[in-house]
């Protein structure tokens, strides 16, 4: 469910349209699209916008109950992980729930992907920055 205000139209269009479970992916810039998922590029240079930019003010909009990231981002990316989970710790204090995190193999990550309304790309260009965001209720 939509909460605020985003600029990008299609973003906040696709937020808009989220019901509970729905999932949203924020993706690097090197995550393949599904054919038939939405690609919203923000890509414009190695780097911008950052992954951390595109989660926070996704996460502003949008109310979050659950969060799937690859498994592999714990080993090789720990410190994108860390800061993703810090992110999620007070992302639920400012919603006030619980949001569940749980972890796929990269190859499960991108099949589950197919499930998603779409796919927001990043310019991140550091290993596994993607997640998996999966819409809750605001009652």
């Amino acid at each position: 469910m939509k909460k605020g205000t985003v600029l990008n139209a299609d973003i906040s269009s696709v937020i808009s349209r989220l019901g509970h479970t729905d999932m949203l992916v924020v993706a690097d810039a090197g995550l393949p699209v599904p054919r038939g998922t939405q690609r919203i590029d923000l890509a414009l240079t190695h780097g911008v916008p950052g992954f951390m930019q595109v989660v926070d003010v996704i996460t502003q909009e949008m109310q979050v109950e659950v969060a799937i990231l690859a498994q592999e981002i714990q080993q090789h990316n720990p410190q994108l992980h860390e800061t993703l989970l810090k992110h999620i710790e007070q992302l639920q204090q400012l919603q006030g729930n619980t949001i569940a995190v749980r972890y796929l193999s990269h190859e499960q990550f991108k099949q589950q992907t197919a499930q998603a309304h779409a796919v927001i790309r990043s310019g991140e260009c550091s290993p596994y920055a993607n997640i998996i965001l999966c819409a809750g209720v605001t009652f």
